[in-house]
């Protein structure tokens, strides 16, 4: 499990506020029906945020990210992998999640999260230009292969593991960002040969490595990792501004 219960999202470094914010239910292309929680921005920019949480699913510091990126600029929508599986949408710490991580596959996840994609294109979700995904520990993962699944404007990782988005590159086609943490039990080597099986297949990223901080270190609740929490920020920030049409 990547965040607890207590975990927070940093702060973004601009004011903002959000317009409108709460739960929703999306269909995926099978006629599964999966929760999810929007948030609009009252100064939208134009790009939204796909976001794809850890194993745990759509608990609430994912619900607050939204919000936080509604408060930049940035209409978003964050995603629940488990309704095929999970009786009802308790996420708490109690939640028992392996069994119903196991049951996930690569299809039916991008299938859900093109829903995700189909929302923030439509009225109800911002209308916006230029999509994005952004995704934590699973999640990473699962947003880099949206490089090559889904038509995003760019794919960003916290703490993804290459191993599951390997087979991926050759078809990966929108730019990646991975924020990468220095004392992830993910070897910094693996990343280090992402970085490499990404340059040769032309694949456009940046790849950045926070010396020292942990796995989850997106935290306010860390104040030892502010400064990587306001850079990780600022990264992506960057990184949406700079591919938005």
């Amino acid at each position: 499990m990547c965040y607890g219960d207590d975990a927070r999202p940093p702060l973004p470094p601009v004011a903002g506020a959000a317009a409108d914010q709460g739960p929703l239910e999306l269909t995926s292309a099978d006629g599964t029906r999966f929760a999810a929680y929007f948030a609009r921005a009252s100064s939208p920019s134009g790009a939204g945020m796909l976001i794809l949480p850890d194993v745990r699913g759509l608990h609430e510091f994912y619900k607050e990210l939204a919000q936080r990126f509604a408060e930049a600029g940035i209409d978003a929508v964050a995603i629940d992998y488990f309704g095929r599986t999970a009786e009802d949408h308790e996420r708490g710490e109690g939640f028992e999640y392996r069994p119903h991580v196991d049951k996930t596959a690569p299809a039916t996840i991008d299938a859900d999260a093109a829903a995700g994609i189909e929302f923030l294109r439509s009225a109800e979700g911002g209308s916006v230009r230029s999509v994005f995904s952004v995704g934590f520990c699973f999640g990473g993962g699962n947003s880099w292969r949206q490089s090559a699944t889904n038509p995003v404007d760019g794919a960003i990782g916290f703490y993804g593991i290459p191993a599951r988005v390997r087979e991926y590159v050759t078809r990966m086609k929108a730019p990646l960002l991975l924020l990468v943490a220095g004392a992830d039990f993910t070897p910094q080597e693996e990343f280090q040969k992402f970085d490499h099986e990404l340059s040769e297949a032309g694949v456009a990223h940046d790849l950045h490595i926070y010396e020292g901080a942990p796995h989850s270190f997106f935290d306010r609740s860390f104040e030892e990792h502010r400064q990587a929490c306001d850079d990780a920020w600022r990264r992506l920030l960057d990184f949406v501004k700079k591919h938005t049409a």
